[in-house]
């Protein structure tokens, strides 16, 4: 796999994400408004540090391919309940999004490489992280699968909110533990 690195999101990447959002195997899922507008009240206080959470473009070799965002689950304590009602969710435990946007890189192992690099990169960033727990639509099976391929394990299913209201409840959670040695 090539180089894959991270940087933070910023306003003038708008435009791409927005196109990103657009694309079919994206907007299936994700369900995001495209405009301007949308794009900023979505993303915009990520970006200007009032919301936790912490948004990165993924690039390959340089080039940006896709988005990642994570975030602790206590600092999103109405999500971490619903969860809790699955599987034991501790609050410094962190979460991802992801998508990649760029429909020329699908199906290349784009996705699994960038998951294991955010995975490292959580522990070396969030030290009392003990794990990484990814829901997601269990009708989403090319995400689960890149989940699996990255080293996660599924640890729980059950029913949560889907983020696109023409999915279903059925969701599969995933885990992956921060190493012991």
């Amino acid at each position: 796999m090539n180089d894959i690195a991270f940087r933070p999101l910023a306003r003038s990447d708008f435009p791409l994400l927005a196109r990103w959002l657009a694309e079919p195997h994206v907007a299936r899922w994700w369900n995001h408004g495209t405009s301007p507008q949308a794009v900023d009240a979505d993303f915009g206080p990520s970006v200007d540090g009032a919301d936790p959470a912490e948004v990165f473009i993924v690039l390959l070799d340089g080039r940006p391919v896709g988005l990642l965002q994570r975030y602790l689950f206590c600092d999103n304590p109405g999500y971490q309940d619903e969860l809790a009602a699955l599987l034991p969710v501790p609050a410094p435990a962190l979460s991802m999004d992801y998508f990649v946007g760029v429909p020329e890189t699908l199906r290349r192992g784009v996705g699994s490489a960038m998951l294991r690099r955010a995975v490292a990169h959580c522990w070396r960033d969030h030290v009392s992280a003990p794990s990484v727990i990814v829901p997601v639509n269990a009708a989403n099976r090319a995400s689960w699968r890149t989940l699996e391929r990255a080293g996660f394990a599924r640890a729980a299913e059950g029913p949560l909110t889907p983020d696109n209201p023409i999915d279903g409840p059925a969701h599969f959670v995933y885990r992956i533990e921060r190493p012991t040695s």
